[in-house]
């Protein structure tokens, strides 16, 4: 699918992860994207899901809150043929992951990039999501979580298992499940 371009709908709550981070992220979570469950828990564009689909992944599932933005993923999915294996979830990523736990039959590749200030207004939910994910992920997953300066990773759990590589204003922390 490279070089295709997404719908997007210009949404101020929308915050598309730059290109040069999704690259470096999709560079270095490498061949690891091969065959596992991709899950974006704040899609946006749903650019994150989709790449690792093209790269690779068995399916994605894409959660995102706002339903036109959620429907406009839906269209890209179809338009870049991958509608098949793509679920999209008009819903809160938080209340998603307490209520829903995705698949254990394969790997995940986790995506977590919200809106920075979460990080800030609504720390303790976000540290208890990482901390789910962490908890939860099956052998073989990969979690990759998206942040600013105003959050200190030394809070991310078990902090010294990441792998935090900074593309300013962007932080991105990679977690491998062993």
């Amino acid at each position: 699918m490279r070089g295709r371009k997404l719908a997007y709908s210009g949404e101020p709550h929308t915050r598309p992860m730059k290109e040069r981070v999704r690259e470096a992220v999709f560079n270095l979570v490498g061949p690891a994207v091969k065959g596992t469950h991709a899950i974006d828990l704040f899609a946006g564009t749903g650019a994150l899901g989709l790449e690792a689909l093209s790269r690779g992944a068995a399916r994605a599932t894409l959660i995102e809150r706002h339903f036109p933005t959620a429907a406009l993923i839906r269209q890209n999915a179809e338009a870049l043929g991958v509608a098949d294996s793509v679920m999209v979830e008009p819903a809160n990523a938080f209340i998603w992951l307490q209520s829903q736990t995705p698949a254990v039959d394969q790997p995940w590749l986790v995506f977590c990039s919200p809106p920075y200030a979460f990080y800030v207004e609504r720390q303790a939910d976000m540290l208890s999501m990482i901390g789910l994910l962490v908890e939860r992920a099956p052998l073989g997953s990969t979690l990759v979580v998206e942040f600013d300066q105003n959050f200190a990773s030394n809070l991310l759990p078990a902090v010294a298992a990441w792998d935090i590589r900074s593309y300013p204003p962007a932080i991105v922390a990679i977690f491998r499940r062993e």
